[in-house]
């Protein structure tokens, strides 16, 4: 079957694939939501998501560098990427062996429309449909802060890095009232200097759990930087998992937001 994925790329996808390999987490808990048990052959050692499978999945590599020769003993006959997650490289190399279908998500639309495309791809469009549905309902019901208030989302250190525009973070955090102090600059995740930092004067601060593992020590050092600032460390999944996590993510958001408006 000929289809489009979401890079816009045509892809020759079987019809009921059988062997399937995921190379993004968020994407890889999807699948298992989908009911795809043992048609998953291969995942990420990043794919924390589900536990038993993390434990008991054959592993590629990470989502940066993957393993050509053990997706190749996996014999997949499907492999679904991520444009953002997944290097152009190892991309390229493995869609000259198997059908490789990519995702592109950049915010919420875009990740109900991947999750009712996966879903169509493996032959579980109708759990698809109802978890995409979940998730809509879900989001109806989040509340934004009153006032919307300026807002940094910190995702790495030395260098500082911000969640910048184009980014599924910046459409979180947009859909709970925050403003995106780095919206304007040209890289979607920017470099941002302790000066920068400050003259951008956020009131509200967030130093992610992933794909740098803030600490509560952190806490403290980002308080003397910005000492006018509120400072929390958040669930990075919650904010960049763009599958079938997102039925949680208004719940989570809620709590979080219950905090900054007591």
């Amino acid at each position: 079957m000929l289809t489009a994925d979401q890079m816009g790329r045509q892809v020759t996808v079987p019809d009921l694939p059988q062997r399937i390999i995921s190379l993004v987490p968020s994407q890889t808990e999807l699948l298992h939501d989908l009911g795809l048990g043992e048609r998953v052959v291969g995942i990420t050692k990043f794919c924390v998501h589900p536990e038993e499978w993390f434990r008991s999945k054959p592993r590629v590599g990470g989502t940066k560098k993957v393993d050509i020769e053990k997706v190749r003993a996996l014999k997949p006959d499907l492999i679904i990427g991520n444009k953002e997650e997944n290097e152009r490289k190892d991309i390229e190399q493995l869609e000259k062996e198997y059908p490789v279908w990519m995702s592109d998500v950049r915010d919420l639309e875009g990740a109900l429309d991947m999750v009712h495309r996966v879903g169509d791809r493996t032959g579980a469009r109708e759990k698809a449909a109802r978890i995409a549905d979940g998730i809509e309902q879900a989001f109806s019901t989040l509340r934004p802060l009153p006032r919307r208030l300026p807002a940094a989302y910190l995702i790495w250190r030395d260098p500082w890095m911000a969640a910048g525009r184009d980014t599924f973070i910046h459409d979180m955090l947009g859909r709970i009232g925050l403003v995106n102090v780095f919206a304007e600059r040209d890289e979607r995740y920017p470099e941002i200097s302790i000066n920068e930092m400050r003259e951008a004067a956020p009131e509200i601060v967030l130093l992610s759990s992933e794909p740098y593992p803030f600490k509560s020590r952190h806490l403290e050092e980002a308080r003397a930087l910005l000492p006018q600032a509120t400072i929390a460390r958040v669930d990075g999944e919650a904010f960049s998992w763009y599958g079938s996590r997102l039925l949680h993510a208004p719940a989570y958001f809620s709590g979080l937001l219950a905090g900054w408006t007591d």
